[in-house]
């Protein structure tokens, strides 16, 4: 019999997916660490809208703290490519199961010690200077989480369920939204005095135990199948990222199909929350009706999934994206009208119905467009490069509107989301359909010949 790598791409191996005790065990152990990283990520983004640029800026005016903190809410965004890139090399190389460790306690450690930093008031300047370190650690970690968790579980899912295992996963990004949302929001009920000495330390703190439960987790998950049955050579010469770079029409499509569901969370979960509150919306009530949309998101997340897996991943997605073209401009109308029914109906399409379109289909998606030789760098770094763009999409939006002449003036923004809604619906329609294929990387030998640098006689056997 020949080895497994030598066997045809359609024929069942470890590609065929783990046992159905594994894959629940991969499956809840990808859901948490999302959950967990991007609990962190974000409640990092609503601590610095509310109580950094007093505690770590106090030195300089309150607008200008204000600005001092959102510039390092920034730099977690630059931080999480070259996490992606770095990472996704690495868990190329060495195995997904020690980078995606790595991970989660880089992220859990980094956001408990936010909560234990002393202020400028304790320390001076060195204070700021922490917190933009430990926010870069987060921002780094969080850049090789997401396509970690999204490969392990689509290698070790079955094929015809891969969509839906993968998409569980997804569904701890708006659980790690949700949770940030409700945590601050809780202790932002203390009184100011108390809230800025030491309540919003808690959320903060709570990434211990968080971290802690995780971990737990994903010590109990095995390594990728794919990634074990790699030929031993294979692993020695892989240069994942130069063999990304050489074939770039993947990478390409993949940042494409990132770009709306990575634009969404800032740009509805960020500038739509300030657009709502300047026109004269109660933040509480944006809030509770941005939290509803993220309930409804965990839901239809795993739903999307099953649906790609049963209709395909291009229908599925290219729904989504041509569905948020379309109602950019009612959604972003019925969030701004003044009336709370419609805000709460706008955030709950976005998040649950359009949005999740996209987003429960895109780690399927992305991980069935690379081999599983460059798979981790591949689909980190077509997320992150992404998340650049959503990184920035607030203050492109903030600036559109400015030149719009503020007030409701919201069609230029709509025109942003339509123009990304369209790049990504062409580029995943113009592509292969590739649920229910095989994610073996390295099928044939002229392919392993290639990467070896061998004329195809060597043959060796899986490890």
């Amino acid at each position: 019999m020949p080895p497994a790598h030598d066997r045809a791409p359609h024929q069942p191996s470890a590609a065929a997916g783990s046992p159905p005790t594994e894959v629940r065990r991969v499956a809840v152990s990808s859901y948490l660490g999302n959950t967990i990283e991007y609990y962190d990520f974000i409640l990092y983004g609503s601590a610095a809208a509310v109580v950094f640029g007093p505690l770590f800026f106090s030195n300089l005016s309150p607008a200008l703290g204000t600005i001092a903190s959102f510039a390092t809410l920034a730099t977690g965004y630059i931080a999480r490519p070259l996490g992606g890139l770095v990472l996704g090399h690495v868990g190329d190389r060495v195995g997904r199961k020690r980078v995606l460790l790595l991970t989660i306690v880089m992220m859990g450690l980094a956001s408990g010690l936010i909560g234990l930093l002393p202020t400028y008031a304790q320390i001076g300047a060195a204070a700021p200077l922490l917190l933009i370190l430990l926010r870069l650690v987060q921002g780094f970690a969080v850049g090789g989480e997401w396509g970690g968790a999204a490969l392990l579980a689509a290698e070790h899912a079955p094929p015809a369920r891969r969509g839906l295992i993968t998409a569980i996963g997804q569904a701890g990004l708006p659980s790690g939204g949700l949770l940030s949302t409700l945590a601050l929001g809780t202790v932002s009920l203390l009184p100011g005095d108390q809230l800025m000495a030491w309540g919003w330390r808690v959320p903060f703190l709570f990434s211990f135990l968080l971290l802690a439960v995780g971990l737990y987790m994903r010590v109990r998950v095995s390594e990728s199948p794919l990634f074990t049955e790699l030929d031993t050579r294979l692993q020695e010469k892989n240069t994942p990222l130069v063999d990304v770079l050489r074939n770039p029409g993947p990478l390409l499509r993949g940042i494409a199909a990132s770009l709306p569901p990575t634009v969404v969370s800032t740009l509805f979960g960020s500038f739509a929350v300030s657009y709502t509150v300047g026109l004269g919306a109660s933040r509480s009530t944006v809030l509770a009706a941005l939290s509803v949309g993220w309930a409804g998101a965990i839901v239809m997340t795993p739903i999307y999934g099953l649906l790609s897996d049963r209709f395909g991943r291009r229908p599925v997605y290219v729904s989504g994206a041509l569905a948020f073209a379309v109602l950019a401009y009612p959604l972003f109308w019925a969030i701004g009208s003044g009336s709370t029914a419609l805000m709460y109906i706008g955030f709950f399409v976005v998040f649950a119905l359009v949005a999740v379109c996209m987003s429960a289909a895109l780690a399927a998606l992305l991980s069935e467009m690379f081999s599983t030789r460059m798979r981790y760098t591949g689909i980190s770094a077509a997320y992150q490069v992404a998340t650049i763009v959503a990184g920035f999409s607030p203050l492109v939006a903030g600036s559109l509107l400015a030149a719009a002449g503020g007030g409701r003036n919201i069609g230029w923004v709509a025109g942003l989301i339509v123009v990304l809604s369209l790049l990504a619906a062409v580029a995943v329609w113009f592509g292969r359909e590739s649920s229910g294929s095989d994610l073996r990387g390295i099928a044939t030998p002229a392919e392993r010949a290639t990467a070896l640098g061998t004329d195809g006689a060597a043959q060796t056997s899986a490890s």
